[in-house]
């Protein structure tokens, strides 16, 4: 559990999280909407691979992230989806 919740502790590698919890079947490496130098990427990618967040497969010519739901539910129920809900990125309010 330390290690996830180092992993979701930076705001780039939650960006990515919550970005995968949106789509099931993943996303390609390059597509993420995130302005960080490739290196930088692989980085966080390494970070999330490492507390079992992520997993990722080369699909063609391309690398896929996709976030491991069902094992990371199984182990910890309902805590990705706790984490998504406080962190999700609200308008101001007038």
């Amino acid at each position: 559990m330390t290690a996830v919740l180092h992993a979701l502790s930076d705001e780039t590698r939650l960006s990515i999280v919550r970005t995968l919890h949106a789509e099931p079947d993943g996303r390609a490496c390059g597509t993420f909407p995130v302005n960080l130098a490739p290196s930088t990427l692989s980085h966080h990618f390494k970070i999330l691979r490492e507390a079992g967040l992520i997993r990722q497969e080369d699909r063609g010519t391309q690398r896929w992230t996709v976030l491991r739901r069902p094992e990371f539910d199984a182990r910890f129920p309902g805590f990705l989806n706790a984490v998504i809900a406080a962190t999700e990125i609200t308008p101001a309010r007038s």
